[in-house]
């Protein structure tokens, strides 16, 4: 299959085309069964010469050039109508009836804050266009009305207000917030990109339109992506104030599978400047080696590393509630356990090393240790623990393992 892009170094079609690659290069294994020969990549540099023999290649066309920002308004017509007439007059002229995929607006529905937009009507132009060369040439046509659009490689300060907070946040920029309360709906380019992906496959989610609300049905002349967030601008600023504090804090936010929160944080770290990528951790040192928290979680307990040095015995402790997971990926080491309840004293012991990596559970109500057996070699240990140190209820209480 030969694909050809338009708007192909756009927000959009950077994405696209990467995920593109990817399948062709065999890189993607969620698409071992679409065979991707050639992605035509065009755009405001590419030739009228390449558009023709593009157009009468191509087996699929995404078309996501557009004007989004022009001088004046009649370029809104020029750009969005003009050439999507260009474009499909050229696939005519080479009797080329492959699919074709529009990238259109919410605008397009000239409803509700939309009602006078010029950059929606020529959209809706562009959209009428498609449905009449589908209608006349008995080609596939794909309109989407696109949401407001986010994601990594989106420019800041233009069209996105997703973008220009995080690149705000993110370089530490004022930003503005006029109306905490407005509500936006927004479409993940990953979620966006595996839509388009699907129209490869036959699998396109087809509907109408009432206003701007998706009526989902298969005899629908629109398409859609079925994966949306409606969000205010104020809840997406509280939660990028809170990704801005995780070098500080170190709490990893909140990020459920599919969820927006996940989704904004991949994209707010898609903007830190080379200085921020990278950030010191509060590394506990004393003569017997350190103690260093890695990340905290809101509700599943933090991580940390522990280093001894050759010979040191750590731990000594136990504790009520709390419990831990160590994990040696270095050295060579002795955990020891005794549970307090055991009238035997009996005491449990693992030989751990980097060598052979597993991962040990410090029980509840056990006191236990981690001795480092080796004379030359820091032992190196990552430790899990269920909950964050809270310094007023340590839940820790000393007791020798021996």
């Amino acid at each position: 299959m030969k694909i050809l892009v338009t708007g192909a170094k756009g927000f959009v079609g950077r994405n696209l085309c990467t995920n593109l690659r990817n399948i062709q290069e065999g890189k993607d294994r969620r698409f071992q069964e679409l065979s991707i020969e050639e992605v035509f990549e065009y755009d405001l540099d590419s030739t009228p010469e390449e558009l023709d023999q593009w157009c009468r290649e191509a087996d699929f066309v995404f078309n996501l050039a557009g004007v989004n920002r022009p001088q004046n308004q009649e370029e809104f017509m020029q750009g969005n109508f003009g050439f999507a007439s260009t474009l499909l007059d050229t696939l005519k002229k080479h009797k080329n009836n492959c699919p074709v995929m529009l990238s259109s607006s919410q605008q397009a529905s000239l409803t509700g804050r939309f009602g006078n937009s010029e950059y929606g009507r020529s959209k809706k132009a562009g959209e009428d266009l498609f449905l009449e060369y589908g209608r006349e040439t008995g080609a596939e046509v794909h309109v989407y009305r696109f949401p407001n659009l986010f994601g990594k490689w989106c420019r800041p300060n233009y069209n996105s207000a997703v973008a220009t907070f995080c690149n705000a946040f993110a370089n530490d920029l004022p930003y503005t917030v006029n109306d905490p309360s407005v509500e936006l709906e927004l479409l993940y380019i990953d979620d966006l990109v595996d839509e388009m992906i699907g129209l490869l496959e036959g699998k396109a989610h087809k509907c109408e339109f009432e206003g701007l609300e998706v009526i989902d049905g298969p005899l629908g002349k629109y398409r859609y992506c079925p994966i949306t967030h409606k969000v205010t601008l104020g809840e997406i600023v509280e939660l990028l104030k809170s990704f801005a504090e995780q070098p500080k804090t170190l709490m990893i936010p909140e990020i459920p599978a599919g969820s927006f929160a996940k989704k904004l944080y991949s994209t707010y770290l898609s903007y830190l400047p080379y200085e921020k990528t990278a950030f010191p951790l509060k590394m506990n040192v004393d003569d017997r080696g350190s103690f260093t928290e890695l990340v905290h979680t809101l509700n599943a307990g933090q991580v940390s590393i522990n280093i001894s040095k050759p010979g040191i015995t750590k731990g000594q402790h136990w504790h009520n509630t709390k419990f831990e997971q160590f994990i040696v990926v270095k050295g060579h080491g002795l955990i020891q356990q005794r549970n307090l309840n055991d009238p035997e004293g009996k005491v449990l012991e693992w030989e751990v090393s980097g060598d052979k990596i597993e991962a040990v559970h410090m029980l509840p109500g056990y006191t236990h240790n981690i001795i480092n057996l080796s004379d030359t070699e820091d032992l190196v240990t990552v430790m899990y623990c269920n909950e964050v140190f809270n310094p007023n209820k340590p839940d820790t209480f000393f007791e020798p393992v021996k």
